[in-house]
């Protein structure tokens, strides 16, 4: 019997943001294909999707296997939410590390969108891509998540311009304050960081990189539960003209006036007061 629901493929699904979007979306009637690693991390009531975006062979199967269920109707909607967080200071970042979290959250979005546009284009579907308030003003030892970020919402920018020719909207939400499981994966990495710190510069950066991780992740412990997120891309996903942005989560309203009206300099000061940044320049 052919399936008459809309069809939703929803990225990084197991936990987190994309577990509560799924779970939305499926209480509203969607049938949704949660991509996650393993089928039992699926939530129920969704299809699980077997998909890792790094992976080429993974992202094929998976659009074969959405295509074979939903035919000649198309896709109507994907969600672009997988992604890992990283911190680390510029100087010290790894290149494999940074290379891992550009692939995982710039090219690994770019590679699942490529593959489903086929079916979005049926359909006159809907893509929402899960950016963060971050693409626009980074944090002091932020910057390889951010720029991963900054990356995504340009690509999505220039996506939703060549697309809607063929009636596909793209819309990008820019969550702020969001506590989720990935608040304790950030904090394990950041641990970790600092036993990979260069001897010669760990006294520099070591204090001062905790001290960000602590601030940082406190707040995102205070902030909004990920359904707040799951209910705009609903959102996003049904109205008849969404917006191209939504700022979503606690303190998401205060970001946003800050970066638009706050002089770059005053920004600076500002980030560096609130993660206790001090002047190590000492004497000359």
């Amino acid at each position: 019997m052919e399936c008459t629901k809309p069809h939703v493929v929803v990225t990084g699904a197991s936990t987190g943001i994309g577990r509560a979007t799924v779970q939305d979306l499926a209480r509203q009637d969607w049938h949704v294909f949660a991509g996650v690693r393993r089928e039992t991390d699926a939530p129920a009531g969704s299809t699980p999707l077997i998909l890792d975006v790094t992976k080429d062979d993974q992202i094929k199967a998976a659009a074969v296997a959405v295509e074979q269920h939903v035919g000649p109707a198309g896709l109507a909607g994907l969600v672009n939410n997988a992604g890992i967080g990283l911190t680390w200071p510029v100087e010290l970042v790894p290149l494999d590390t940074l290379r891992q979290v550009l692939e995982v959250n710039v090219v690994g979005q770019v590679a699942v969108t490529q593959a489903f546009l086929p079916l979005l284009r049926q359909a006159r579907g809907r893509i929402v891509v899960i950016g963060s308030i971050g693409d626009r003003m980074s944090i002091p030892y932020g910057g390889p998540l951010g720029a991963s970020k900054a990356a995504l919402a340009m690509l999505t920018e220039a996506l939703r311009q060549e697309v809607a020719g063929f009636g596909i909207r793209v819309v990008l939400l820019a969550p702020a304050s969001i506590h989720t499981e990935a608040v304790d994966k950030v904090e394990q990495g950041a641990q970790r960081a600092v036993v990979e710190f260069p001897p010669e510069l760990r006294d520099l950066y070591a204090e001062p990189y905790r001290g960000m991780v602590r601030t940082a992740m406190a707040r995102e412990r205070a902030g909004s539960p990920p359904s707040v997120v799951a209910t705009v891309v609903a959102k996003a996903l049904a109205e008849r003209r969404p917006r191209p942005r939504y700022v979503v989560g606690k303190d998401a309203g205060r970001l946003s006036f800050v970066v638009r009206w706050l002089p770059i300099r005053a920004q600076d000061a500002l980030r560096r007061r609130i993660f206790h940044l001090t002047d190590q320049r000492g004497p000359v």
